[in-house]
């Protein structure tokens, strides 16, 4: 490339967005690309840790829809990270509807064990309403506030009419068992509850065909396989970002300067920003000189984030079937249906109704991974991990009515903790549209002015209009500003 052609470009954040913009312009032949990580690691929110021998992963955990329209399954796939049965036509061609559903261990507080089928009615509920909620695309027509709001007041209302052949105590269990369900749903928004969900908002997520898989081998292996294709010295790591200085505002030759916590300042003439939306809401006003445009701020302040973290929990032996993939733990006491505890400090464990079987990495592991969202999860992250072990010992035991089981030990994510995330993934919150993901990847300057153009670019999870909150959203969208750049020389 000439010169004049082959600019220099900074992107900051070496998460999956920033090494896959790196990854499209690296192999279009530009020379002069660099990424300032703060960390010490690549891969942001995709990490992957070790419980024993057991592989988990503490961020990104699935390939959801993994299929060929799916960047990320055919990454995956190329690296040969895939496990066999994702790479079977029939799994690739399941719609997300007619997705198997997990099979269930249900427990009662009283410390009974349920029967699947008497819990089949509640699980009916549930998915019905849930499907129903993509009928209210446009906000115009309908009065319901949230996703939460119209969810509860469905089931409350239809319960009694289709359960009108039970007894009072059955019909009861059976909408607490709603509640349980609905508490989980909270952990697929990373939101406190589902009434902070937009219910036309909801419908803007697109899911792609394809049986939801993980990576065997974990996540972080395909950040391996992408950070060695690229130059070795490509990542500047331990560097954080102080202030984003754009329109010439630095009056020397290049129109963008990037300044450093470390006092070092880097010419640009693109920078490409990656960070989380987490980390955007608490930082945007010292971040960028001058300040954002009021429209993106506003969407900035719009779109929601919030946190979902995980407590994997490994047992000596299982308290569970064989062929169990998901517990759901039904509180009988929880009078109204309901996502949300009375009092975080005291009942926080009572968010965490749900476990997914993590399937066993070797022989002898028994591994069930918690899961937990919204004030709770916050809360959780501040109590030493002893704490926590204690709670779910007492969870466990509660809900098995087996005062033996002891967990073995634990391990917790704390996303909302880390000073670089402030929380797991982004959702709509009430009041947010299309158009305030369509902001979020606006590039800066807005419009056609005489100033050069595309000197501050976007992108992350929380940036793609219909992929939010996913892996393969966030490899997109740094292909999409790489693609922006390139087609723009």
């Amino acid at each position: 490339m000439s010169t004049s052609e082959d600019p220099e470009i900074v992107i900051i954040g070496c998460g999956v967005s920033g090494i896959a913009a790196a990854h499209r312009l690296v192999k279009a032949g530009y020379r002069h690309v660099r990424i300032l990580e703060a960390t010490g690691r690549s891969g942001g929110r995709i990490k992957t840790a070790a419980l024993g021998n057991t592989i988990t992963e503490i961020g990104a955990a699935y390939i959801h829809g993994p299929s060929e329209k799916n960047p990320l399954f055919c990454l995956a796939r190329d690296y040969g990270l895939l496990p066999p049965e994702a790479l079977n036509p029939e799994n690739q061609a399941v719609d997300v509807d007619e997705d198997p559903p997990l099979v269930p261990n249900w427990f009662s507080s009283s410390g009974q064990r349920l029967s699947a089928e008497s819990m089949e009615p509640a699980e009916e509920l549930f998915s019905e309403i849930l499907d129903n909620t993509s009928k209210f695309q446009n906000p115009k027509n309908t009065s319901w506030k949230s996703v939460g709001h119209f969810m509860r007041t469905k089931a409350q209302n239809q319960a009694a009419g289709r359960w009108k052949d039970k007894d009072e105590t059955t019909r009861q269990l059976l909408l607490s068992a709603f509640s349980t369900m609905l508490k989980f749903e909270c952990c697929g928004s990373a939101t406190h509850s589902m009434d902070d969900i937009d219910l036309a908002g909801f419908s803007m997520f697109k899911s792609l065909r394809g049986v939801d898989c993980t990576l065997p081998r974990g996540f972080e292996r395909l950040i391996e396989n992408l950070m060695s294709e690229l130059p070795s010295d490509l990542v500047t790591y331990n560097c954080p970002v102080r202030c984003v200085h754009w329109s010439n505002t630095e009056g020397g030759l290049s129109p963008v300067t990037v300044e450093c916590e470390n006092g070092k300042r880097i010419a640009a003439d693109h920078v490409i920003v990656t960070v989380p939306l987490g980390y955007l809401k608490k930082h945007h006003s010292t971040l960028f000189h001058p300040p954002l445009p009021a429209h993106k701020l506003k969407s900035i302040e719009t779109l929601g984030f919030g946190t979902c973290d995980k407590i994997f929990v490994e047992f000596e032996s299982p308290w569970w079937d064989a062929d169990c993939e998901i517990i759901y733990l039904v509180w009988e006491d929880e009078a109204t249906v309901s996502d949300q505890v009375s009092d975080v400090s005291k009942s926080w464990i009572r968010k965490l109704v749900t476990f997914t079987v993590h399937k066993p990495s070797e022989k002898g592991s028994h591994v069930l991974c918690g899961w937990i969202c919204g004030h709770e999860a916050e809360y959780m992250e501040t109590l030493p991990e002893e704490k926590v072990r204690e709670s779910i010992t007492k969870l466990v035991r509660t809900f098995t009515g087996n005062s033996a089981i002891t967990p073995k030990r634990i391990l917790c994510s704390r996303w909302f903790t880390d000073p670089w995330t402030y929380g797991s993934y982004c959702h709509p919150a009430i009041g947010c549209t299309a158009e305030d993901l369509k902001n979020m990847m606006e590039p800066l300057p807005s419009q056609e002015t005489l100033s050069q153009p595309l000197q501050v670019l976007f992108a992350g999870e929380a940036t793609h209009p219909y992929f939010y909150s996913t892996v393969h959203g966030a490899i997109l969208t740094g292909w999409r500003e790489a693609d922006r750049l390139i087609t723009h020389y």
